[in-house]
């Protein structure tokens, strides 16, 4: 597996760098990074992910950002080096299916709002339809989600932890009940406790 610099800082990136001055300090940056499989940090990431973003290119050269979601887990790492998702029936454009057939490079971005974290990666993905591989669907069907008509495997050519800088904390209604659970717990105690005294109250 390549490194972030090796894949994303063409030479047109290197010259603005070094004219800002942060050529050296990247280089050296990930010179001493050891970006050769995903690790367990990116599989536990990732595998608890409700969304990613996947960016293609048309054969026009136009940028394509399309959205993926689905439970946690629904993104799977399959090996050190590779992802896969499920496809299930969606608005039927095929842009991302369409441009995958001139090329196959994505980029993805995978989001933690709560705790700030993003995790980019770029890869070569391949759609097959769910009839010519049952075992992948197997594998990567999400209980609940319907019928399963394509699944999506990435092979990952390089990937790279963002800085949390700019991200605006957000959290999914399921964080929301958690974050809550335990004072909504301790007012409920407290609710029964007036009730009871009240009740007792009343008896008197």
């Amino acid at each position: 597996m390549k490194t972030y610099a090796d894949v994303m800082f063409t030479p047109a990136v290197r010259a603005q760098q070094d004219r800002d001055g942060t050529g050296e300090s990247y280089a050296r940056r990930y010179a001493s990074m050891d970006r050769s499989e995903l690790g367990p940090d990116e599989a536990d990431f990732l595998g608890s992910r409700t969304s990613i973003y996947m960016a293609s290119v048309s054969e026009t050269g136009w940028p394509y950002v399309q959205h993926r979601g689905g439970p946690a887990g629904f993104l799977k790492v399959l090996d050190s080096q590779s992802l896969g998702f499920a496809d299930y029936r969606g608005n039927r454009q095929y842009i991302s299916k369409g441009n995958l057939l001139n090329d196959n490079r994505v980029s993805l971005f995978a989001m933690d709002y709560t705790r700030k974290a993003r995790l980019k990666l770029q890869g070569y993905a391949t759609f097959q339809d769910a009839a010519d591989a049952p075992d992948l669907v197997a594998q990567l069907a999400t209980q609940g989600q319907g019928r399963v008509e394509r699944v999506v495997t990435i092979q990952i050519e390089t990937f790279d932890w963002n800085c949390p800088q700019f991200i605006t904390p957000r959290f999914d209604a399921g964080e929301i009940a958690q974050l809550v659970a335990p004072e909504m717990s301790r007012l409920e105690t407290r609710i029964a406790e007036l009730e009871a005294e009240n009740a007792a109250l009343k008896g008197a």
